[in-house]
Order: structure tokens, then sequence, then C-alpha cells
């Protein structure tokens, strides 16, 4: 069916009159009657017939209508959000850890909503642990992440945006509770609760233990730092955390940790071989611009 033909019949449907139709279309009458002629011979059955000097829809041609004016806005309204998406405006979709969501990405989307105020741009906002987000974006869910550091072999583009301070916690009566800083290898005879290998935080604190040279003894396993937390405030084992507001209201005590070393970075990550909306590519340059980084 010619979308130009679809347009004609509307068009002359509303007006009822051929030659006020090919004015208001800009093209000579015959034209427009030859449109309709080929319209009528495609789809097997009249379209129109007259009525005195107007034309009006047969029963065939009313039936179509709705149909073809179904089509005609399902395709502007497609046109029309693809030119507002080359215009920088459209939906930007994001994943993100959880204590990312907090603060940190709220506030970046909400100054960047504010500099880009003349534009239509909204953002959606999905929370999971690092493995999860990683299986969205590789299904095209997500425009970008904000998340641990992905695994090379994925050829993501991982840049990091912020540091965050690693802590061992421990119940407040535990034999470690009156120390104020630990090297993690005096902690190797109690029971830890444990990051699931899900977790992206997982592979940072197994290359800590590998530094200090001891196995921790694994009790339990969770996905969710602030259940971690929870877990070891009933007594259920000590564990190596992301330092979070959260721990100053539990029943714990917090140990930093003096060695080994180890970095714990937060990460924007996309993948480049998807195609990037130009209002995407406007909020990872103004996040890789600002000043995110921060201990």
């Amino acid at each position: 069916m010619n979308l130009f033909y679809l347009r004609y019949f509307v068009t002359l449907a509303h007006v009822q009159h051929y030659t006020k139709a090919a004015e208001q279309l800009c093209i000579t009458q015959p034209s427009l009657s030859h449109a309709i002629s080929q319209m009528e011979k495609e789809l097997g059955v009249p379209l129109f017939e007259k009525v005195g000097r107007n034309t009006t829809l047969t029963r065939f041609g009313e039936e179509f209508l709705s149909c073809a004016e179904h089509t005609l806005s399902t395709l502007d309204e497609g046109v029309a959000s693809l030119k507002r998406s080359a215009r920088g405006e459209g939906l930007i979709r994001l994943g993100l850890l959880r204590p990312l969501g907090v603060e940190f990405v709220p506030r970046l989307a909400a100054r960047f909503l504010e500099e880009h105020s003349d534009k239509e741009i909204q953002f959606t906002f999905h929370t999971d642990v690092t493995q999860h987000l990683l299986e969205g974006l590789a299904a095209r869910k997500f425009d970008l992440l904000f998340c641990s550091k992905p695994q090379e072999e994925l050829g993501l583009t991982a840049v990091p945006i912020r540091r965050q301070e690693l802590v061992l916690i421990t119940p407040k009566n535990h034999p470690l509770a009156e120390e104020k800083s630990i090297d993690l290898a005096k902690t190797a005879p109690y029971p830890y609760v444990y990051f699931a290998k899900s977790s992206g935080i997982r592979d940072v604190i197994d290359e800590m233990f590998i530094k200090s040279k001891i196995v921790p003894k694994i009790a339990y396993e969770t996905e969710e730092d602030q259940v971690v937390a929870g877990l070891v405030a009933q007594g259920f084992g000590i564990a190596v955390v992301p330092y979070m507001d959260l721990l100053l209201k539990l029943n714990i005590n917090i140990l930093k940790i003096n060695t080994p070393s180890y970095e714990r970075n937060f990460y924007l990550v996309n993948d480049d071989s998807v195609y990037m909306s130009p209002a995407v590519k406007a909020f990872q340059k103004y996040v890789l611009a600002g000043d995110t980084f921060s201990i």
C-alpha cells in the first residue's frame, strides 16, 4: 500500500470533495483521482461514491478509514519520536547499584535535567546487583550502568567515576569489637557473612583475602550489602562491606582496614557496539566531565 495514497485517502475522506482535497494536498485533482482509483483496484472494493457534488465514503471506505488513521497516527508518532531523539531529547535508561541510588545518581540526573531544561528528557532508574545489570545491558534494557567493574572479556567500556571505602564490621560483643582498625589477616579464625558471587564487590573482597594470604571462613552468602550488615548485627558473623550511613544505625562495630590495600570503584559502563542516542551521549559526557570521583 502506497503511503502517500493512504494520506490522500484520509484527506479526501474528511474533506469529501476532490478539488478541495487536492488543494490541501498540493497535488492536481487527476493525481488524486488516480491514487484513489489505484487503491480501490488494490483493495478490490470501492472506497468512495458520489452524492451530488460531494464525495462520501462507502461502507468499505468507512471500515478502512479507522485503520488508515490509526496507521498514519502510529507512523507520525514514530517519526516525531525519532526527530526528538535527534534533537537530544527522549528517554535515558539507567541501571545502578542500590547504594548509588540514594543520592549519587539521582543528584546527577537532577542536575543534568536542570541544565537541559529546554529539552524533553526523561530517565528510568533500575536497581540490581552488578551481574544482573550487566545481563540487562546485554539485553539492551539499559543505556548506561553505574556498577562494579565488569569482566574484561565482556568487551564493555567501563570508566571509574567514584571510589568507595571498605570497612570490617563485627557484632558489638565480638572479640574484635574493641579494635579501631584491623589487618585483615587477623580475622582468619572468625566466620564471615560474605557477598554472593553475583555481587560485583565479591571479586574485590576475594582479592583482598588473596593479598592477606588467608581463606575466609564463609558461613553465609547474600547479595545485598544492607542484608550483609543486618546479618552481622544479629551475630551471624563478621563482614567486609562498603561504608554506608546505615552502618551507624546498626548494633555493630566498624573497623578501618589497614591492610591489605584495595581499590573499590564504581564505574560508568556502556556497550560501544550499541547505538547511543544523542540524549544518552550527552548524559554520559556530563557524568564523565563532572567532579564525581571522591573517596
